[in-house]
């Protein structure tokens, strides 16, 4: 029988050889390693079994699965075929989990998102799902499993991302149910289960005194440069955060004076046009001796390869001393939306340009294009009214025409 001390001290020779222990177990000694074997006979014929690899697998574990190998034989199994089997089980049970069922369906579905969307979504999943729930096989997760795990979330005071993950889980559970790998989604029976949310706004600032004082405050930022130019185009353009802090300039047309963000980064998943006003391609300009050799017309400080932080423009906003229940970064879109309604702008031409899909589908499809001439008309309007604001000009009288 082999020893520890034997198995430690064999060597590789010329010809791989083996190592008898007992009841057909040995070593095969390769230059490769050295393999536990079982030699054994089913239905009349010779067959062998592979245990494993030292050290990995230790004498005493090869002599157990040898022992559970000759237990099956007892009762006419096939050892090698139970290991087939039990390995096809393990493989089909590790594709059932519910973060493989959940990262498949991430796949399949994110190509219609924006990029920042299908992130956004595999960062939820990934940090407080994934560590409780991944693992499982996702037909045997229940409602009180999931809600334990929410739970968690809620216990940090998150409750709109709380609600978020039951809403992307219970995604995940319906794709699992249509490809057969799931019986129902559970996340249903949560309804009403969690603190409800109170829906706020984006902070914003909408009236025309204080978006004056809002744009020499930016005017004035003593900060990087690159953020400062992303301040003053963000009340131009008023796109999502998101879309601002991904522009490259490949999207960008100076001489059509236009911004073409590709359906990709855009929530709806449609390409949108912002035509750019002398203001805006003015300070495209002033930026473009700084980053125009790279991807991003504002990276990241850390890295020209990455977009500028999420975090950035509102960090700037707070420096310059606005709270976040006054400013964000995202209530630029409200502040242009207030104010072009209350100037007379068409409503149509406000949503496309906010990029808000048509919802009503038997209207009309989204059309990136609709309304365009009137939308450049409205942006250099916007432009020039926001130059008035900052030298704080008589607001009663400025109107459109």
């Amino acid at each position: 029988m082999l020893t520890d001390v034997a198995i430690r001290n064999a060597k590789p020779r010329d010809k791989f050889y083996k190592l008898s222990d007992s009841a057909g177990l040995y070593l095969l000694v390769k230059s490769t390693g050295k393999y536990w074997r079982m030699d054994y006979r089913f239905v009349g014929k010779r067959k062998t079994l592979a245990i494993g690899v030292y050290p990995t697998v230790s004498l005493v574990v090869a002599r157990k699965k040898r022992d559970e190998a000759r237990e099956l034989l007892a009762k006419d199994i096939d050892p090698s075929l139970a290991k087939a089997i039990n390995k096809r089980f393990a493989r089909t049970a590790a594709e059932n989990t519910f973060k493989a069922v959940a990262l498949e369906w991430h796949a399949k579905t994110s190509k219609s998102w924006a990029e920042s969307t299908a992130n956004n979504i595999k960062r939820y999943l990934e940090k407080d799902i994934f560590p409780w729930l991944g693992n499982r096989a996702i037909k045997d997760i229940g409602a009180p499993d999931l809600l334990a795990v929410l739970r968690k979330i809620e216990s940090r005071g998150a409750h709109e991302k709380a609600q978020r993950c039951r809403e992307y889980a219970g995604r995940v559970f319906r794709y699992a149910t249509a490809t057969g790998r799931a019986e129902r989604d559970p996340s249903g029976d949560l309804r009403g289960a969690l603190t409800p949310v109170k829906v706020t706004h984006h902070a914003s600032i909408t009236d025309p005194k204080a978006i004056g004082a809002l744009l020499r405050s930016i005017k004035g930022f003593s900060g990087s440069y690159i953020t400062k130019c992303a301040l003053q185009l963000a009340p131009l353009v008023f796109v999502r955060p998101g879309e601002l802090r991904h522009s490259e300039w490949k999207e960008i047309d100076f001489e059509k004076q236009e911004w073409r963000i590709p359906g990709i980064k855009m929530k709806m998943g449609e390409m949108h046009i912002i035509p750019l006003s002398p203001q805006s391609i003015e300070i495209l300009q002033s930026i473009h001796p700084l980053t125009g050799d790279g991807k991003y017309i504002f990276p990241s400080i850390r890295s020209s390869a990455r977009p500028m932080s999420e975090n950035t423009i509102n960090a700037a906003l707070r420096r310059m001393g606005y709270e976040k229940n006054e400013m964000t970064g995202h209530g630029f879109r409200s502040m242009a939306s207030t104010l072009l309604h209350e100037h007379g702008w068409p409503h149509e031409a406000i949503e496309r340009q906010l990029a808000h899909a048509e919802r009503n589908k038997v209207v009309a499809a989204y059309n990136y294009a609709e309304h365009l001439p009137k939308r450049k008309e409205m942006m250099h309007w916007w432009a020039d009214y926001l130059d008035e604001l900052a030298v704080d000009a008589k607001l009663v009288n400025f109107h459109k025409d």
